[in-house]
């Protein structure tokens, strides 16, 4: 696929055009299907990239952290936004560092550069950072097959089951839980319409109402996505059920990949993309229902996962001396003119 072809049709002019992009842009690739390998006929292009920040974002009153173009679904982010997110290995932008070469409409010697220290960004901070976007795919999946095919008893049990894997997921986040403690049960609803529900026994000491409030919302984000959608006018089809399950066991690839190898591969290779293909083309779901053979896959997954952590020689945190030393090189070259005049 010709990515320079692409971009420089009409409707990506605002590449050309903008004043914080233009030759300022230091990298530009593929993201989505493309990027991951699993694009079939009819998928749309994706692009994810960096610019670098105007001098006077960087010692003047200007502010910038992204443009987006929803017409061609394009991001750009700033460089020090990216920086920001790829610290705590957020996996929608950190996976612009594990293209494949052929994979970048744009690559400048800045560019290179920032894939050249893409090592600074890998941490252990991935097993949270990947560890719950697949969460939140499977939580995904969860609440869009409970609440089409489950009963209202049933679905609170399945309801639980997700809150707990939300609560445990914040909890290994912020270690200091010996705070508090909470039980979580159905029993007897109280709720009027409901014939059980969800309650919690808890006790907190000296804990931070911040915190509290977080850790609330994590349980009450997972009943609103259960709650607000009805099925009768806002079911999930099967292709985007597909669609989460196979970037759910992608997100554990790439997360383990980081964690066991210290590698960031965004392209799966072809072993990896038979599975992931076999779960998006529906090899996995019969009647509407994900299949028990699924749920042993990701079983299996989430286990190599927790192992990956486990054994993990990554770094706890990013060497914050190196990175600032990184940042600080590529700003004061922006300040001084030698990279990103025009």
């Amino acid at each position: 696929m010709d990515l320079q072809a692409i971009t420089a049709k009409a409707e990506y002019d605002f590449l050309r055009t903008d004043p914080r992009l233009g030759d300022r842009v230091i990298l530009m690739g593929v993201c989505g299907s493309y990027g991951y390998g699993t694009n079939r006929e009819g998928s749309d292009i994706d692009f994810r990239g960096v610019t670098l920040n105007l001098p006077s974002d960087l010692i003047g009153l200007t502010a910038f952290e992204q443009y987006e173009d929803r017409a061609t679904d394009t991001v750009i982010y700033s460089f020090n936004k990216f920086i920001e997110l790829v610290l705590n290995c957020n996996p929608n932008t950190i996976e612009i560092l594990g293209l494949d070469p052929d994979q970048y409409a744009v690559l400048s010697p800045i560019g290179q550069e920032l894939l050249d220290h893409k090592g600074l960004f890998l941490t252990k901070r991935a097993a949270v950072s990947f560890g719950h976007y697949a969460t939140a795919q499977l939580r995904k999946l969860q609440n869009a097959l409970a609440r089409d095919k489950m009963p209202q008893e049933q679905r609170e049990a399945h309801m639980l089951n997700s809150v707990r894997y939300a609560v445990e997921n914040f909890n290994r986040q912020h270690e200091d839980w010996e705070k508090g403690e909470a039980r979580l049960y159905i029993d007897r609803a109280e709720t009027e319409g409901l014939e059980s529900e969800i309650f919690m026994d808890a006790s907190f000491r000296h804990y931070p109402i911040r915190r509290y409030n977080d850790w609330m919302n994590t349980m009450l984000n997972v009943i609103r996505d259960y709650d607000k959608i009805g099925p009768r006018n806002h079911k999930k089809d099967e292709l985007h059920l597909n669609k989460h399950a196979m970037h759910l066991v992608r997100l554990y690839m790439m997360g383990i990949d980081i964690l066991e190898k210290g590698e960031l591969r965004t392209h799966r290779p072809e072993s990896d993309l038979v599975l992931l293909r076999s779960i998006r083309d529906g090899d996995y779901m019969a009647d509407g229902v994900l299949t028990d053979e699924f749920y042993d896959i990701v079983s299996e997954y989430q286990t190599r996962f927790e192992e990956a952590e486990r054994v993990s020689r990554l770094p706890e945190s990013p060497d914050m001396a190196a990175v600032s030393a990184f940042v600080e090189s590529v700003n004061r070259r922006v300040v001084t003119g030698d990279i990103g005049s025009r």
